[in-house]
């Protein structure tokens, strides 16, 4: 496959800048020298995304293009910015030119506001007007479409997981226990193993917590104490009559390389993930997303660094992932993240301000899209300062910048092709040549309903074995952090 095809619906007609390495060379006699310096250091000879044209003294200067590489996409990213700066529009950018590129995207859409991917934006003055600053050759087109949702409730395909697919962290963190609920669900899921029991569903697992003559008293084979177990079915009682319970458990209706998928012209297939009513219960739509990333992990085999990612995970509204997570929790995300990128997997956090992401995890996000904050309070002016901090050295006042972006502006620094940071580049953004909005319900029945997974061709081969359960994922990325489950 082309990295830039040239016709059919896969076409690159978002870029107006036929060779980015040239670009710079060619403005150097129009730009000032400072933001030529800055322009160099975003030309890339390989594949990339084109994310908008640089900025600077408040002039778009549209020769000067800011790319982010394909190759730099497993070095993972951030997308940040205060509540209406752009960011969600900047999400659907990446996963757009991601899919003309031939990479497929998995999407979580926690607002319901993305789904419009699927159909082809509208030539608005906001839009052509954008184009026209930025030097982008627009075109309406939308994206090669896939709708999942979690449990029953949503209008794609249902994805569920079983309780031994979950293991014991995920589903500590689902239904709210603390470090005693843990280590009770480790030895449960011990016992299960030693003993070959599928824990499929909430039933399962009560049925072993409940039976006195496995695991119901201190000297039982399980080793679970009454009063542990006791408090653990209370909260599986209490999880239950939640509106978004019922239908999570059972056999997945979905396996790793139903996300990998190609369209016949090479497209990558954009999956877009909606949470349902869990949207309202963060712990359980966060554990189910980490399970899924589990199931990733596990079923693709190593491939080191490479010039085009398997796939990317574009995680919005991503503060509920770390919010109240427990530390063995956030270890264990920590590791998938610093783990997952041999796989060939690209993650992009998005969230209001770096903060709300781990220091752990934020230092290996290499891609940075930073909209602009509010330093209206002493705090706001601290975060300010610590997200000035975490850029590279740059030509510009950051602090000044930051709070003075417009809509659909960022800051940009990326990893370059050989992994050094770009220099920070004010960027205002492309437009989408997607819908921007939400579709109608009942164009949203129309594309879900041909959802439906079908004989794939993954990027990049196989998908290892990813079908069927996966107690093997929650043992190696989710059950060994505090919980003792064995290996």
């Amino acid at each position: 496959m082309n990295d830039r095809p040239a016709s059919g619906p896969g076409a690159r007609h978002l870029s107006a800048v036929p060779d980015p390495v040239a670009v710079p060379e060619r403005a150097a006699g129009a730009l000032p020298r400072p933001a030529f310096e800055i322009a160099a250091g975003h030309a890339f000879a390989g594949p990339a995304l084109d994310l908008g044209a640089l900025m600077w003294e408040g002039r778009c200067l549209p020769d000067a293009q800011v790319l982010l590489p394909l190759s730099s996409l497993t070095r993972h990213g951030l997308v940040a910015g205060a509540t209406g700066t752009g960011r969600t529009r900047t999400l659907q950018l990446l996963a757009e030119q991601l899919s003309a590129q031939g990479v497929p995207v998995l999407l979580t859409d926690v607002r319901g506001d993305l789904s419009g991917i699927a159909e082809p934006g509208e030539a608005g003055t906001g839009v052509t007007g954008r184009a026209t600053e930025v030097g982008q050759r627009w075109t309406g087109a939308g994206r090669p479409t896939a709708f999942y949702g979690l449990g029953a409730d949503g209008a794609g395909v249902p994805v569920r997981a079983t309780v031994t697919g979950l293991g014991p962290l995920l589903l500590a963190r689902l239904l709210g226990l603390d470090a005693v609920g843990e280590e009770t669900l480790a030895r449960v899921f011990r016992y299960a193993d030693a003993e070959g029991l599928e824990l499929v569903g909430l039933d399962d697992l009560r049925a072993v917590l409940t039976d006195t003559g496995t695991v119901g008293g201190p000297g039982g084979p399980g080793g679970v104490p009454s009063g542990a177990a006791g408090a653990v079915l209370r909260a599986v009682s209490a999880f239950e009559a939640r509106e978004a319970a019922g239908a999570l458990f059972g056999a997945p209706a979905c396996a790793p390389a139903d996300f990998l998928r190609l369209t016949a012209d090479g497209q990558g297939l954009v999956s877009v993930l909606e949470p349902g009513s869990a949207r309202d219960h963060p712990p359980l739509w966060t554990a189910f997303l980490m399970w899924l990333l589990a199931g990733l992990y596990e079923a693709l085999p190593v491939v080191g660094d490479v010039g085009r990612p398997r796939l990317v995970l574009l995680v919005d509204e991503a503060e509920p992932l770390f919010s109240g997570a427990s530390p063995a929790f956030l270890e264990a995300v920590t590791r998938t993240v610093r783990l997952i990128r041999s796989k060939g997997v690209g993650i992009f956090f998005v969230t209001r301000a770096p903060q709300d992401v781990p220091a752990d995890v934020l230092g290996q996000l290499g891609n940075r899209v930073q909209h602009a904050l509010r330093a209206f309070s002493a705090e706001d002016r601290e975060a300010l300062r610590a997200t000035v901090r975490d850029f590279p050295e740059s030509a510009y006042d950051l602090g000044e910048l930051l709070t003075g972006l417009g809509t659909g502006e960022a800051v940009v620094t990326v990893c370059g092709e050989h992994g050094a940071p770009t220099p920070p580049a004010a960027v205002r953004l492309r437009a989408p040549g997607s819908r921007m909005g939400p579709l109608d319900p009942a164009a949203l029945r129309a594309h879900a309903e041909r959802s439906a997974p079908a004989p794939a061709r993954p990027r990049g081969g196989g998908a290892g074995n990813g079908n069927g359960t996966r107690a093997g994922i929650t043992r190696s990325l989710f059950g060994t952090a505090t919980t003792g489950h064995r290996n």
